[in-house]
């Protein structure tokens, strides 16, 4: 009888649980929010007017050299070298990864005193010294060291043009930052997983190509995709070398037209636009290496601007509604 009666009898908070219809959806308002964004929208709009009614920003001219030849045989160029320059970088730090993490002592000197040399030292100080080499070294020869064997010899100022100066310049300082991207993206892999392949027979590159690579794409991608971006706005340097990208034609037109606002509102154009192409495969190849374990929302800013939080859900008595 008594475990009857226990069994019968409701429990603390079964009593006090509240129903389903006594949950009331209350939306969280962010009135903050909306005032920082009317705020934002307004100084917006005020800059862009203020830019359309400016007469010293000559319009006229910009239209004039937005689609001009001379502008897309720079855009060839830039885009030439900023795919030539990731594709070397990307190749050569991944050997110089993987050299830093051996074991082998001199594999790792020299792949850290590479990354020590191109990490070290500005980027433009790169681009005037290959593109200027010609002053350190007449000709490159090869052949057999300390002997008059020689197998080619080249004229340097020849051999070393402005573009494959440029390209030199930009590929092998990326390769110093693609290498310490690339290492960081091996190491977060558990070594667990290089061991259970080791253990089924699996060679070291067959396993670094197979099992560890793909794994740590998903910390690879994100910043090389910035890298990439970076690198194609870092192809203006080369401007000093006259390597004929983008920056070098827009140069050479205000040079003789004497509009360099215009014109560097040309360039800013293209480069804008050339970014917001490049951001549409790093966002595709983020999502496709970070299925399963990506972190946070991957809607586009424009959803996440208009959505709202979730909304919070209060606990009301049936006598409080019902006073």
């Amino acid at each position: 009888m008594a475990t009857a009666a226990l069994a019968g009898t409701p429990r603390d908070h079964d009593r006090d649980a509240p129903a389903d219809e006594d949950l009331t959806v209350v939306p969280v308002r962010h009135y903050g929010r909306w005032i920082a964004a009317l705020v934002s929208v307004v100084s917006l709009s005020g800059l862009v007017g203020s830019l359309a009614t400016n007469a010293n920003l000559r319009w006229d001219i910009i239209g004039d050299y937005i689609l001009a030849d001379l502008i897309f045989d720079g855009l060839a160029t830039t885009l030439w070298l900023t795919v030539a320059s990731m594709a070397l970088g990307l190749v050569l730090g991944t050997v110089i990864a993987v050299m830093r993490l051996s074991s082998n002592p001199v594999l790792y000197g020299l792949s850290s005193l590479f990354v020590w040399a191109f990490r070290g030292t500005p980027l433009l100080v790169q681009i005037i010294f290959w593109g200027y080499a010609g002053a350190l070294y007449k000709s490159v020869l090869i052949g057999i060291p300390f002997t008059d064997i020689t197998f080619i010899q080249a004229d340097t100022n020849t051999l070393l043009t402005p573009t494959i100066a440029a390209l030199l310049a930009l590929g092998l300082n990326e390769a110093a930052y693609a290498s310490e991207i690339v290492r960081a993206g091996i190491q977060s892999v558990d070594t667990g997983q290089a061991e259970a392949a080791h253990s089924l027979g699996m060679r070291p590159t067959l396993t670094m190509r197979r099992i560890v690579l793909p794994q740590a794409m998903r910390v690879i991608i994100p910043p090389m995709g910035n890298e990439t971006i970076n690198m194609l706005k870092m192809t203006a340097l080369v401007s000093v070398i006259a390597a004929h990208d983008l920056m070098s034609n827009i140069q050479d037109v205000y040079a003789q037209n004497y509009q360099v606002i215009p014109m560097l509102v040309v360039a800013s154009l293209w480069y804008l636009a050339l970014v917001s192409l490049l951001s549409i495969p790093q966002t595709w190849l983020e999502r496709r290496y970070g299925r399963g374990s990506a972190r946070g929302d991957h809607s586009s800013p424009l959803r996440r601007m208009f959505s709202g939080s979730a909304p919070v859900i209060t606990r009301t008595d049936k006598k409080e509604k019902g006073r």
